[in-house]
């Protein structure tokens, strides 16, 4: 065999392993991006995750049998890495924090945001990131226990307890009903309606008594600092904005947001912000308003002024 047969040679083959190894990314690269999300919260971050992953996919030389395995392993400790300093960010974050807002404005936000929902993301925060990446893996995913203790690199007993102590923490953020498309529309528009016309009768109608109000403004644009607790207060703040702003913002379209009931609102032909209502038991027990404008930049892109998903963007 000539040098230049011997280089072609070897040339094909390389050529060959990097398709083999895109096509495998690829074959994945959906459920990946669902646990990067899942993982941190912010869907720029997951993608961020999954470009460095793909990077070390590509340079893997040896034969990998299960790549989906492989590339879970990846993904997962990569997470799990960034949200060491994830949670030390969000110590000095200015207000509440909040995920991303995913409205299914593209197939693969909609992917996304099927199956877990905004208030079960909020529970999973209070759980270490082991018990975090144990939970989403076995309980979410399906993985079996001993495929999970060699992703974490731990005992199965010690993935067992994991486990469990996630499950018990978040046990009652887990859904009991799902609500269907034609009530979500109704709420949301309902509540849209009330808040916007300060009609403290209709929201006292729906509004639990315990109901909670979040906002996530980033410390870049106005928000409430605090969680607003108990109908009570949450009936005050609506009355303080409706006589504080005489420029309402216009209801942009409703959506589902994180698998909750909710609708993005516009101001000037700007997306202002998202907000998402936890019901139960026929009211609102909760309230998420995400401000924060680096977590609406895919919505800004996404949508037009009219509300309709902007194809080709």
């Amino acid at each position: 065999m000539t040098r230049a047969v011997a280089k072609d040679c070897l040339w094909g083959t390389l050529v060959q392993h990097a398709d083999e190894r895109l096509a495998d990314f690829e074959a994945e690269r959906q459920r990946l991006l669902r646990l990067g999300y899942r993982m941190l919260g912010s869907l720029s971050e997951a993608e961020d995750i999954l470009q460095e992953a793909w990077l070390r996919w590509a340079a893997t030389a040896q034969s990998v049998d299960t790549p989906a395995a492989y590339l879970t392993r990846i993904v997962t400790r990569l997470c799990l890495d960034q949200l060491k300093s994830a949670r030390v960010r969000r110590e000095t974050y200015v207000g509440a924090w909040l995920p991303e807002p995913l409205m299914g404005t593209t197939e693969e936000e909609e992917t996304i945001a099927d199956d877990v929902t905004l208030t079960l993301m909020l529970a999973m925060e209070r759980l270490s990131p082991l018990e975090r990446a144990a939970f989403l893996l076995h309980d979410v995913f399906d993985m079996a226990l001993t495929d999970v203790a060699t992703t974490l690199g731990r005992e199965p007993a010690a993935v067992r307890q994991l486990a469990s102590r996630a499950r018990r923490h978040v046990q009652h953020a887990r859904p009991r009903f799902t609500v269907e498309a034609t009530e979500a529309d109704r709420i949301a528009r309902a509540f849209f309606a009330a808040a916007r016309d300060g009609d403290a009768a209709a929201l006292s109608a729906m509004l639990a008594r315990d109901v909670e109000i979040h906002s996530d403004g980033g410390g870049k644009v106005i928000a409430f600092r605090n969680v607003v607790r108990g109908i009570e207060r949450a009936l005050r703040l609506f009355a303080g904005l409706r006589r504080k702003y005489t420029s309402v913002p216009t209801l942009l379209r409703t959506a589902t947001i994180n698998g909750l009931p909710g609708y993005i609102s516009i101001d000037r032909g700007d997306v202002l912000q998202t907000t998402a209502l936890d019901v139960r038991d026929g009211r609102i027990a909760a309230i998420y308003i995400v401000r924060n404008p680096d977590k609406l930049r895919h919505l800004v892109a996404a949508f037009g002024t009219d509300g309709h998903p902007q194809h080709g963007n």
